[in-house]
């Protein structure tokens, strides 16, 4: 087995992990860090390779016995305590490691009750952090892609974490597709969410909280399982709706957008 200590905004992740490449993947994406041999991670994550066969679009099954809740997908089984800080991970590939540590990392930030994964992009502008959500294939990743050289801190996975007073930080993600260099900035205060609709005309148009609750709630990285989790990523949700203005915007492929924003 590989050890690797990392660390992901406030909280260090501890990685045992089979094979090398598992190892490479790991060190590529996350920010490694050193701790005293009696210190204990936050979360522990066991990963084992060469199991099931490739995505076959199929759906994630889920069983909760009295030890653990077991997520089963075609590529990959993921087993947790019931608070999340322990698993043990088996993957067919690299993208079954990804999709199997989102499932598991994003049920432990609602468990906890500490922030939300949130299938989208988000870039730095002027000091804060703008969300771009949207259904698949929207323009998520081509935001990201036309807003360099502006900091991007997430291009498919964004990490929100609520601060003691309530207001929300996004965080750099790990957990990438396209663009996969870690962030320069660590970290920003969220600006607003972009619910993103492709269009011949550049334009937004502010949405009620009531809306960007819902719509918000299509974007969580959250497998349903359990009404008190559910209610717990609800309230996660109305947090963020409360906080944060939100809109509709209507873009080109191009990086005209940025004209309503900033």
């Amino acid at each position: 087995m590989y050890r690797l200590t990392v660390k992901v905004a406030d909280h260090t992740i501890g990685f045992n992990l089979q094979t090398s490449h598992l190892h490479e993947w790991v060190e590529k994406r996350f920010r490694r860090v050193e701790l005293a041999p009696e210190t204990k991670c936050d979360l522990e994550i066991t990963v084992h390779d060469f199991y099931g066969a490739m995505y076959d679009d199929g759906p994630t099954v889920i069983e909760e016995t009295e030890e653990a809740i077991i997520y089963t997908r075609n590529d990959y089984k993921l087993c947790a305590k019931h608070d999340y800080s322990v698993a043990v991970l088996h993957v067919f590939d690299q993208l079954a490691f990804k999709h199997g540590i989102i499932n598991w990392y994003s049920a432990w930030l609602v468990h906890r009750r500490k922030g939300l994964l949130i299938h989208s992009s988000c870039i730095v502008e002027h000091g804060k952090a703008w969300l771009f959500a949207g259904h698949s294939g929207a323009g998520k990743s081509t935001v990201a892609e036309l807003s360099i050289p502006r900091p991007v801190l997430s291009d498919e996975a964004t990490l929100l974490l609520f601060e003691e007073d309530g207001s929300v930080t996004v965080h750099d993600s790990p957990l990438r597709s396209d663009l996969e260099e870690p962030c320069e900035v660590l970290a920003s205060p969220l600006g607003g969410i972009h619910f993103l609709n492709q269009s011949e005309q550049v334009f937004r148009v502010g949405i009620s909280k009531v809306d960007t609750l819902v719509l918000l709630m299509d974007k969580v990285f959250y497998w349903k399982h359990s009404r008190l989790e559910t209610a717990k990523l609800i309230a996660l949700c109305k947090q963020v709706a409360e906080r944060v203005p939100a809109f509709q915007l209507h873009f080109q492929k191009n990086d005209t957008f940025w004209g309503q924003i900033s």
